[in-house]
Protein backbone atom coordinates (compact mmCIF):
# COMPACT_ATOMS: atom_id res chain seq x y z
CA UNK A 1 0.00 0.00 0.00
CA UNK A 2 1.04 3.54 -0.82
CA UNK A 3 1.45 5.40 2.51
CA UNK A 4 1.11 8.72 0.87
CA UNK A 5 -0.90 9.77 -2.19
CA UNK A 6 1.35 10.09 -5.06
CA UNK A 7 -1.03 13.30 -5.94
CA UNK A 8 -0.30 15.60 -3.12
CA UNK A 9 0.82 19.04 -4.05
CA UNK A 10 2.25 22.03 -2.34
CA UNK A 11 -1.02 23.24 -2.04
CA UNK A 12 -2.31 19.79 0.17
CA UNK A 13 0.53 19.67 2.12
CA UNK A 14 -0.40 23.28 4.32
CA UNK A 15 -1.90 22.19 8.21
CA UNK A 16 -5.26 22.39 8.04
CA UNK A 17 -5.37 22.32 11.58
CA UNK A 18 -2.61 23.28 13.89
CA UNK A 19 -2.40 23.23 17.86
CA UNK A 20 0.11 25.57 19.67
CA UNK A 21 0.82 25.26 23.54
CA UNK A 22 -3.05 24.10 23.82
CA UNK A 23 -3.65 23.33 27.31
CA UNK A 24 -7.53 22.00 28.80
CA UNK A 25 -8.02 22.64 32.41
CA UNK A 26 -11.94 20.70 33.71
CA UNK A 27 -12.52 21.25 37.42
CA UNK A 28 -9.04 21.66 38.44
CA UNK A 29 -7.90 18.81 36.41
CA UNK A 30 -5.38 19.17 33.75
CA UNK A 31 -6.55 16.99 30.64
CA UNK A 32 -4.20 18.53 28.24
CA UNK A 33 -1.25 20.03 28.80
CA UNK A 34 1.06 22.13 26.52
CA UNK A 35 0.01 20.13 22.98
CA UNK A 36 1.30 21.57 19.60
CA UNK A 37 0.39 19.62 16.90
CA UNK A 38 -0.03 19.72 13.48
CA UNK A 39 -2.55 18.35 10.67
CA UNK A 40 -1.69 18.41 7.36
CA UNK A 41 -4.37 18.69 4.81
CA UNK A 42 -4.98 15.52 2.50
CA UNK A 43 -4.01 12.97 5.37
CA UNK A 44 -5.60 10.58 7.40
CA UNK A 45 -4.35 11.41 11.16
CA UNK A 46 -4.72 9.01 13.68
CA UNK A 47 -5.07 9.94 17.51
CA UNK A 48 -4.22 7.23 19.75
CA UNK A 49 -3.35 6.45 23.30
CA UNK A 50 -4.61 5.20 26.70
CA UNK A 51 -7.68 5.79 27.95
CA UNK A 52 -7.79 9.28 29.01
CA UNK A 53 -5.10 10.52 27.40
CA UNK A 54 -7.03 13.87 26.26
CA UNK A 55 -7.38 12.28 22.99
CA UNK A 56 -11.25 12.89 22.51
CA UNK A 57 -11.11 16.36 24.50
CA UNK A 58 -8.33 17.44 21.28
CA UNK A 59 -11.00 16.27 18.74
CA UNK A 60 -13.49 17.90 20.89
CA UNK A 61 -11.36 21.31 20.78
CA UNK A 62 -10.73 20.97 16.93
CA UNK A 63 -14.43 20.82 16.44
CA UNK A 64 -15.40 23.70 18.26
CA UNK A 65 -16.98 21.61 21.01
CA UNK A 66 -14.85 22.77 23.70
CA UNK A 67 -12.76 25.90 24.53
CA UNK A 68 -8.95 25.23 25.31
CA UNK A 69 -8.31 26.97 28.28
CA UNK A 70 -4.39 27.69 26.91
CA UNK A 71 -2.90 28.59 23.56
CA UNK A 72 -4.00 28.60 20.06
CA UNK A 73 -6.16 26.60 17.32
CA UNK A 74 -6.30 27.29 14.31
CA UNK A 75 -7.86 25.92 10.26
CA UNK A 76 -6.20 26.77 7.56
CA UNK A 77 -4.81 30.48 8.27
CA UNK A 78 -7.49 31.44 10.61
CA UNK A 79 -8.07 31.08 14.48
CA UNK A 80 -11.20 28.90 15.11
CA UNK A 81 -12.99 31.77 16.10
CA UNK A 82 -12.77 33.85 13.04
CA UNK A 83 -15.59 31.19 11.49
CA UNK A 84 -19.26 31.78 11.64
CA UNK A 85 -21.27 28.16 12.80
CA UNK A 86 -22.39 27.88 9.46
CA UNK A 87 -19.12 28.83 7.58
CA UNK A 88 -17.21 26.02 10.05
CA UNK A 89 -19.69 23.15 9.80
CA UNK A 90 -19.13 23.58 6.15
CA UNK A 91 -15.56 23.03 6.24
CA UNK A 92 -15.27 20.62 8.95
CA UNK A 93 -17.70 17.48 9.88
CA UNK A 94 -17.64 15.86 13.48
CA UNK A 95 -18.62 12.95 14.07
CA UNK A 96 -18.75 12.16 18.25
CA UNK A 97 -18.66 9.21 20.20
CA UNK A 98 -22.30 9.28 21.36
CA UNK A 99 -24.34 9.14 18.21
CA UNK A 100 -27.78 8.01 19.75
CA UNK A 101 -29.80 5.70 17.15
CA UNK A 102 -30.80 7.87 15.04
CA UNK A 103 -34.43 9.14 16.41
CA UNK A 104 -36.77 7.25 14.05
CA UNK A 105 -34.95 8.39 10.90
CA UNK A 106 -34.58 6.55 7.68
CA UNK A 107 -30.79 6.16 6.48
CA UNK A 108 -31.88 8.52 3.54
CA UNK A 109 -33.58 11.01 5.98
CA UNK A 110 -30.10 10.63 8.40
CA UNK A 111 -27.71 11.31 5.23
CA UNK A 112 -30.22 14.17 4.44
CA UNK A 113 -29.43 15.92 7.78
CA UNK A 114 -26.03 16.57 6.19
CA UNK A 115 -27.16 19.32 4.37
CA UNK A 116 -28.26 21.53 7.35
CA UNK A 117 -25.24 23.39 6.64
CA UNK A 118 -26.24 24.40 3.49
CA UNK A 119 -30.04 25.21 4.18
CA UNK A 120 -30.32 25.67 7.64
CA UNK A 121 -32.60 23.08 10.24
CA UNK A 122 -36.31 23.48 8.53
CA UNK A 123 -34.96 24.32 4.86
CA UNK A 124 -36.18 21.96 2.38
CA UNK A 125 -33.99 19.73 0.96
CA UNK A 126 -32.89 21.31 -3.27
CA UNK A 127 -32.35 19.23 -6.08
CA UNK A 128 -28.83 19.96 -5.47
CA UNK A 129 -29.49 18.62 -1.75
CA UNK A 130 -31.02 15.41 -2.94
CA UNK A 131 -27.73 14.74 -5.18
CA UNK A 132 -25.31 15.19 -2.38
CA UNK A 133 -27.45 12.60 0.00
CA UNK A 134 -27.41 10.00 -3.02
CA UNK A 135 -24.09 10.54 -4.27
CA UNK A 136 -23.03 10.18 -0.76
CA UNK A 137 -25.12 7.16 -0.26
CA UNK A 138 -23.91 5.59 -3.42
CA UNK A 139 -20.21 5.97 -1.84
CA UNK A 140 -20.79 4.58 1.26
CA UNK A 141 -22.45 1.50 -0.29
CA UNK A 142 -25.49 1.97 1.87
CA UNK A 143 -28.34 1.78 -1.07
CA UNK A 144 -29.62 -1.86 -0.01
CA UNK A 145 -30.59 -0.34 3.41
CA UNK A 146 -31.59 3.82 2.48
CA UNK A 147 -34.97 2.88 3.52
CA UNK A 148 -34.37 1.21 6.26
CA UNK A 149 -34.65 3.10 10.52
CA UNK A 150 -30.93 3.75 11.49
CA UNK A 151 -31.71 2.17 14.68
CA UNK A 152 -32.57 -1.44 13.46
CA UNK A 153 -29.09 -1.34 11.52
CA UNK A 154 -26.04 -3.31 12.96
CA UNK A 155 -23.22 -1.78 14.30
CA UNK A 156 -21.18 -1.27 11.32
CA UNK A 157 -24.24 -0.37 8.63
CA UNK A 158 -24.86 2.63 11.23
CA UNK A 159 -21.15 3.95 11.26
CA UNK A 160 -21.36 3.75 7.63
CA UNK A 161 -24.77 5.78 7.97
CA UNK A 162 -23.57 8.21 9.92
CA UNK A 163 -20.42 8.85 7.76
CA UNK A 164 -22.69 8.89 4.97
CA UNK A 165 -24.15 12.15 6.42
CA UNK A 166 -20.64 13.79 7.08
CA UNK A 167 -19.95 13.13 3.22
CA UNK A 168 -23.18 14.83 2.13
CA UNK A 169 -21.95 17.37 4.19
CA UNK A 170 -19.82 18.28 1.71
CA UNK A 171 -17.12 18.96 4.76
CA UNK A 172 -13.30 18.72 3.59
CA UNK A 173 -11.90 18.06 6.74
CA UNK A 174 -13.89 15.07 9.14
CA UNK A 175 -13.59 14.40 12.42
CA UNK A 176 -14.52 11.18 14.02
CA UNK A 177 -14.43 10.22 17.66
CA UNK A 178 -13.95 6.12 17.88
CA UNK A 179 -16.35 5.39 15.13
CA UNK A 180 -15.10 1.67 15.73
CA UNK A 181 -15.41 1.64 19.56
CA UNK A 182 -17.79 -1.73 20.33
CA UNK A 183 -17.45 -3.33 16.64
CA UNK A 184 -16.20 -6.38 15.86
CA UNK A 185 -12.58 -6.74 14.13
CA UNK A 186 -14.64 -7.32 10.57
CA UNK A 187 -16.93 -4.26 11.32
CA UNK A 188 -13.49 -2.12 12.28
CA UNK A 189 -11.93 -3.03 9.41
CA UNK A 190 -15.10 -2.57 6.84
CA UNK A 191 -15.33 0.81 8.50
CA UNK A 192 -11.73 2.16 9.03
CA UNK A 193 -11.21 1.08 4.72
CA UNK A 194 -14.09 3.24 4.10
CA UNK A 195 -12.74 5.97 5.72
CA UNK A 196 -9.67 5.86 4.31
CA UNK A 197 -11.14 4.81 0.63
CA UNK A 198 -13.41 8.05 0.71
CA UNK A 199 -10.45 9.73 2.39
CA UNK A 200 -8.38 9.35 -0.54
CA UNK A 201 -10.69 9.11 -3.70
CA UNK A 202 -12.30 12.10 -2.21
CA UNK A 203 -9.36 14.06 -1.31
CA UNK A 204 -10.94 15.20 2.49
CA UNK A 205 -8.64 15.04 5.37
CA UNK A 206 -9.22 12.98 8.20
CA UNK A 207 -8.36 13.38 12.30
CA UNK A 208 -9.99 10.07 13.91
CA UNK A 209 -9.20 8.80 17.34
CA UNK A 210 -8.56 5.35 18.20
CA UNK A 211 -7.31 2.92 20.56
CA UNK A 212 -5.77 0.01 18.36
CA UNK A 213 -2.55 0.81 17.64
CA UNK A 214 -2.25 -2.10 14.71
CA UNK A 215 -5.77 0.01 13.27
CA UNK A 216 -3.72 3.15 13.38
CA UNK A 217 -0.91 1.69 11.43
CA UNK A 218 -3.02 -0.12 9.06
CA UNK A 219 -5.00 3.00 7.69
CA UNK A 220 -3.44 6.10 8.70
CA UNK A 221 -0.83 8.12 6.96
CA UNK A 222 0.18 9.89 10.61
CA UNK A 223 0.08 9.17 14.12
CA UNK A 224 0.00 11.30 17.15
CA UNK A 225 0.32 9.71 20.24
CA UNK A 226 -0.73 11.73 23.44
CA UNK A 227 -0.54 10.00 27.04
CA UNK A 228 -1.40 12.14 30.58
CA UNK A 229 -2.53 15.24 28.10
CA UNK A 230 1.19 15.20 26.68
CA UNK A 231 2.42 14.34 23.63
CA UNK A 232 4.59 11.80 23.90
CA UNK A 233 5.23 10.70 19.99
CA UNK A 234 4.18 11.64 16.83
CA UNK A 235 5.36 10.46 12.94
CA UNK A 236 4.30 7.78 10.16
CA UNK A 237 3.35 5.00 11.36
CA UNK A 238 6.85 3.02 10.72
CA UNK A 239 8.31 5.49 12.84
CA UNK A 240 5.58 5.08 15.98
CA UNK A 241 5.90 1.40 15.13
CA UNK A 242 8.95 0.48 17.14
CA UNK A 243 9.25 -0.97 20.53
CA UNK A 244 10.79 2.32 22.80
CA UNK A 245 7.88 4.27 21.21
CA UNK A 246 5.46 1.73 22.03
CA UNK A 247 6.67 1.69 25.49
CA UNK A 248 6.66 5.21 26.06
CA UNK A 249 3.05 5.33 24.62
CA UNK A 250 1.64 2.59 26.76
CA UNK A 251 4.17 1.71 29.76
CA UNK A 252 4.56 -1.80 28.73
CA UNK A 253 6.99 -3.83 26.73
CA UNK A 254 5.73 -4.22 23.40
CA UNK A 255 7.40 -5.87 20.03
CA UNK A 256 7.28 -5.54 16.04
CA UNK A 257 6.67 -7.70 13.43
CA UNK A 258 6.55 -7.34 9.42
CA UNK A 259 3.59 -8.44 7.88
CA UNK A 260 3.80 -10.29 4.21
CA UNK A 261 2.68 -8.36 1.42
CA UNK A 262 2.29 -5.07 3.39
CA UNK A 263 3.45 -2.13 4.01
CA UNK A 264 2.42 -1.74 7.62
CA UNK A 265 3.93 -3.16 10.63
CA UNK A 266 2.20 -5.13 13.46
CA UNK A 267 2.58 -4.64 17.01
CA UNK A 268 2.09 -7.01 20.05
CA UNK A 269 2.60 -7.25 23.88
CA UNK A 270 5.88 -8.95 24.64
Amino acid sequence: MTRVRQWRQTSETANAFSVKGVSLEIDGNAILSDVTLAFPAGEVVALVGHNGSGKSSLLKILARHQAATKGTVSYGDRDLAAYDTRGFARSVAYLPQDLGTGSGMTVRELVGCGRYPWHGALGRLSNVDRQKVETSIAATQIENFAERIVDTLSGGERQRAWIAMLIAQDARFLLLDEPTAALDIAHQIEVLSLVRRLAWETGRSVVIVLHDINMAARFCDRIHALKAGRVVATGTPEEIMVPPTLHTIYGINMGVISVPNQSYPLAYAS
